[in-house]
């Protein structure tokens, strides 16, 4: 396999092709083959042959994968994994102990905040909300000597606020504690959080990088030298691989391998997506029955300058409010027929729904609730007329 550092100075989508995927020896296949395989055969006791002993271990299809990913974010290890929720839960259980403090998002993914809520704080771990946004609010909120992560998405789900990357990342080392950060709506080709300071990086694989709504999985990517003070000092990569491989909830060689087809073609998908994404804004600025749109590359939007610094573009997904409150916004999402009423994002395919009652459902009644009349649009790479004109009748019959 390609090491990473030998593919580093070329371009992302080069690197996306190649970092990790040099053709099989055996045979010259240019792409990885799938080793749907448990165990390995040692040459003698202790004699792994490239480092393969047993497949939750590490598996060469995944290698490849998180070969690709540290690559693609700029760091010095990678890791795949079965589910983004598994990459968070193994992030934070190999970084956190009981009576550690994290500061999480006010507008985060409803399975990241259960996990704090219903998960970790059991177990002990404290968290506090923060507008993520705001820095001197994430500042506030760190307690001296007990907070040891800062958890970050940039854009939000489903409000797409923006984060200021580099300054959190200073308020997290002020305070002697790791800046993580969600890239998932963003995407490696979009934005580098790692470049900008963080510490770890992580993503819903099933979105964007995988990309065609046919695979689950999570990455992590942590950039290079970083350890974790509390625990002696421990490089950070090594804490999670342990805890990768005690845990177990790996990425399948099937799994790895169709996220890794994904990951060659991201870029030029990213690129339709925006392009989507920013004439679906136009036309909702311009409906009656439309009361407020969320969109990154927008001048009003109070993020819109950082989002400029820190992104490449804009990204996909776009958030819109409706006249007549929670009953329009739920039938506007079951009158569209072109864009298909799901949960997820990021894949070719667009997808329209009602935060409050689907995906951010477990947040009703927490400070992360959203409003009822919200409705989130992941854009896909369709003919964008076509996107307009199904948006278009489902507003006009409704509002």
């Amino acid at each position: 396999m390609t090491d990473s550092s030998s593919v580093q100075g070329l371009g992302f989508s080069s690197r996306a092709i190649h970092a990790g995927q040099d053709p099989d020896p055996t045979t010259g296949a240019v792409v990885t083959p799938i080793y749907q395989v448990s165990t390995y055969k040692q040459d003698g006791i202790g004699g792994f042959r490239g480092g393969y002993e047993y497949s939750r271990s590490a598996n060469p299809t995944r290698t490849a994968l998180e070969t690709g990913f540290a690559s693609l974010e700029g760091g010095e290890r990678g890791f795949a994994f079965a589910s983004g929720l598994a990459a968070e839960d193994t992030i934070l259980r190999a970084l956190l102990a009981p009576g550690d403090h994290v500061v999480v998002p006010s507008d985060a993914y409803g399975g990241t905040y259960r996990l704090f809520n219903r998960v970790l704080k059991p177990w002990g771990v404290e968290h506090t909300i923060a507008a993520i946004p705001d820095t001197e609010a994430v500042r506030a909120a760190i307690q001296p000597g007990k907070t040891r992560v800062i958890w970050v998405e940039t854009p939000t789900n489903p409000l797409l606020g923006i984060a200021d990357i580099e300054a959190l990342a200073q308020v997290a080392h002020d305070a002697g504690a790791l800046l993580v950060v969600d890239n998932t709506f963003a995407s490696p080709y979009l934005q580098q959080p790692l470049a900008l300071g963080a510490d770890i990086v992580m993503h819903s694989t099933t979105k964007y990088c995988g990309g065609h709504s046919d695979v689950v999985g999570g990455a992590v990517v942590v950039a290079e030298g970083v350890t974790v003070p509390w625990f002696d000092d421990e490089p950070a990569a090594d804490r999670i691989a342990f805890h990768q491989n005690s845990m177990g909830a790996i990425a399948g060689p099937f799994d790895s391998w169709v996220v890794q087809r994904g990951l060659k073609t991201l870029a030029v998908r990213m690129d339709r997506h925006c392009d989507n994404a920013e004439k679906v804004v136009e036309f909702l600025q311009g409906h009656d029955g439309v009361t407020e749109v969320i969109y990154p590359g927008l001048p009003e939007h109070p993020g819109h300058e950082v989002a400029k610094r820190q992104m490449k573009r804009f990204g996909g997904m776009v958030a819109f409010r409706v006249k007549g409150g929670e009953d329009v916004a739920v039938k506007v999402c079951a009158e569209t027929q072109l864009w298909t009423l799901g949960e997820s994002l990021g894949g070719v395919e667009s997808l329209i729904e009602h935060p409050g009652r689907m995906t951010h459902a477990s947040v009703a009644g927490t400070e992360l609730e959203v409003p009822a009349d919200l409705i989130r649009l992941s854009v896909g790479i369709e003919d964008v007329d076509d996107l307009i004109a199904d948006l278009k009748q489902a507003l006009d019959r409704l509002t």
